[in-house]
């Protein structure tokens, strides 16, 4: 009996354990349920988060198949998409003010007797060049009379010719670039301008946030200790970009007194000198502009320091005309703020324009609907259209996206030639004999839509042939690809390609 009595309380002991072990915190029935509970709260959260973005991008993107892939991906994986669109997705830039268009706002009224003084200098497009006046208004520049175009192919040439540049600098230098490293061929450019602002030269130097992120800040600490003006673009600035990572300055150009700039594909960089492993020599192009068309890459400037800084440098304006080339030159900014997509607006008339041929020079090729119709149409009526592109790239992505659509441009005729002496970086374009273009533009959702860029389209038949050398040097050191190369890709390639292909307008 005392064992009878002595077991009851010990049952009723463990039977009040096991209850408390149950209901003890993140154990027992009650508390799953309320973990699952939140799971799905969360889970229909993100896709009517989801949704509700995707209602956003369908109505906002520039494109079909940007609408397209951010409502596939947006619905299907939110938790991942819906951060992602939020700071990558957006296509247009808030806030920024152009001269050139704006009429109400500030630097508008600054600068407006400085773009009639520009206009003063127009030359009027000949018979040949008449597509000009289309991407003219596009520009909302002048196409302008009175210059010298020099075209420079790599780095040695490119860097000698922009030193010499900072060297002759008398008044005022304004430096622009997307990528600016801390290396050797970067700390010689910062020395060099630290240089010209301690001889009185004054010295703007602005840089892309995003591109030049591995910008140390004694870089900058000591460039602004000599008294160098130095600003980061902030592609973040502004309500509508605050957590945007998608948009860009990828301008490169330098003004020295106004009377000479250059543009093109050139960074400040080691690789852009010496290659880089991996993928070799780097292969680029840049320009030199001097005369009145410098003026124009003057004015662009100003609207980036401008959006950076909020200030205004008083700058001389007086046009320096050079009368042996006299090349007419265009100056095109393109960008996000723009109310039409410029860059490809600029490429498909360039297209349409050529009688004969037109050659392009790209690292990224993955352009949008409209510009692979105009290319096919073009081949089709006969008109000689090549694309250089690397053969080794930098960007897997783009590469094997690229392949999802080489094999419609081939069948129509569009010669497809891949550079194999190294990494092709060079942005240029030439139509029949009488116009070329250099720039900052690759033929790529990112450069039509999401990048600050800069073209020059130059009018001169010297110039033309110049630029018909370096491409036919480059074809010269390319293969052409064949129809039967993309036909023949093994079954995982091709999914990739598709794949690649349609994630390229988020890119």
């Amino acid at each position: 009996m005392q064992g009878s009595r002595n077991a009851a309380p010990q049952s009723r002991v463990g039977h009040e354990e096991a209850q408390s072990s149950e209901g003890a915190p993140g154990s027992g029935p009650g508390k799953r349920r309320k973990r699952w509970s939140k799971l799905v709260l969360f889970m229909v959260l993100a896709h009517l988060v989801g949704l509700a973005s995707s209602v956003e991008a369908l109505m906002s993107s520039r494109t079909s198949e940007g609408a397209i892939a951010w409502i596939v991906s947006l619905n299907t994986v939110p938790y991942v998409a819906v951060p992602t669109y939020w700071v990558f997705g957006r296509n247009k830039f808030e806030g920024y003010a152009m001269s050139r268009r704006d009429e109400d706002s500030g630097i508008t009224r600054a600068l407006s007797g400085k773009l009639n003084e520009l206009r003063s200098h127009r030359v009027e497009s000949t018979r040949s060049s008449h597509y000009l006046d289309g991407v003219e208004r596009l520009a909302k520049l002048p196409l302008m009379g009175g210059n010298e175009t020099t075209l420079l192919i790599d780095g040695e040439e490119t860097f000698e010719s922009l030193f010499a540049g900072i060297e002759a600098a008398e008044r005022y230098l304004l430096v622009q670039f997307y990528i600016v490293r801390d290396d050797d061929i970067g700390t010689e450019f910062q020395q060099r301008l630290i240089q010209k602002a301690r001889e009185g030269v004054a010295v703007y130097f602005l840089y892309d946030e995003i591109g030049s992120y591995a910008l140390s800040s004694d870089y900058v600490k000591e460039l602004e200790a000599a008294g160098v003006n130095v600003h980061r673009f902030h592609s973040t600035r502004g309500p509508g970009n605050r957590f945007q990572l998608n948009f860009r300055n990828h301008r490169k150009v330098m003004v020295a007194d106004g009377a000479t700039a250059w543009l093109g594909g050139f960074n400040i960089g080691d690789e852009y000198l010496h290659g880089e492993e991996g993928i070799g020599p780097w292969r680029d192009t840049h320009l030199k502009i001097a005369g009145p068309a410098a003026l124009a890459l003057q004015l662009v400037f100003l609207e980036d320091w401008h959006w950076a800084t909020e200030e205004l440098p008083e700058l001389p304006w007086e046009p320096v005309v050079r009368s042996e080339q006299d090349a007419p030159v265009l100056i095109l900014p393109s960008g996000p703020a723009d109310r039409f997509e410029t860059a490809s607006l600029m490429v498909q008339q360039a297209i349409h324009s050529a009688r004969e041929r037109i050659w392009f020079s790209s690292p990224y090729f993955v352009p949008d609907e409209g510009v692979q119709s105009m290319l096919k149409l073009a081949a089709i009526n006969g008109v000689d259209v090549r694309i250089l592109i690397p053969e080794q790239p930098d960007n897997l992505l783009l590469y094997y996206a690229a392949y999802a659509f080489l094999g419609p441009l081939l069948d129509a005729g569009v010669e497809i030639h891949r550079y194999e002496a190294g990494f092709l970086h060079g942005k240029a374009f030439l139509v029949d004999d009488v116009s070329a273009a250099v720039g900052t533009v690759n033929l790529d959702n990112r450069s039509f839509r999401l990048n600050f860029e800069i073209t020059a389209m130059v009018m001169d038949p010297t110039f033309a042939a110049d630029v018909e050398a370096m491409f036919e040097a480059d074809f010269a050191r390319s293969r052409r690809m064949e129809l039967e190369e993309i036909e023949n890709q093994p079954l995982w390639h091709r999914v990739a390609a598709r794949g690649a292909y349609l994630f390229a307008p988020v890119l």
